[in-house]
């Protein structure tokens, strides 16, 4: 059984990836892990951790009722969300990898967010981008 790692944030970017590496972990008959990256610091307190174990709760709901089988990895341990993402698609030597783009200005456009072209450049593996709607 191959692997889809899907990076995910509680926004509608991260929303649009879930959805998508659900269909492709369908479609390839693979497991999906669900990373979610943290930075944590000081703004990563105990409120935040609350929040974050809620959002992630709502998440295992919806990969529960898709029917697919699943793993997520929440992490918090101050790397950037792009080395958590590729370490673990490496060591989970996955097909795919899929992540969120939020929508950005014509100016913004002239740069991919740090994170998104890092795994677009470094990736061992298929990236696939997705927007929200």
């Amino acid at each position: 059984m191959g692997t889809v790692v899907v990076g995910y944030v509680p926004k509608p970017e991260g929303e649009a990836a879930l959805n998508k590496a659900v269909d492709e972990a369908r479609l390839r008959g693979s497991k999906l892990v669900v990373v979610n990256s943290q930075r944590g610091g000081s703004d990563f307190d105990a409120d935040a951790s609350t929040q974050a174990e809620r959002e992630m709760a709502a998440v295992r709901r919806t990969l529960d009722a898709a029917g697919v089988p699943y793993d997520i990895r929440q992490l918090v341990r101050g790397f950037e969300p792009a080395e958590d993402l590729i370490s673990i698609a490496e060591a989970n030597d996955a097909e795919l990898i899929v992540i969120g783009l939020r929508r950005r200005s014509p100016v913004g456009k002239l740069i991919l967010g740090s994170n998104a072209q890092r795994v677009l450049l470094d990736a061992h593996c298929p990236v696939l981008a997705v927007k929200a709607d």
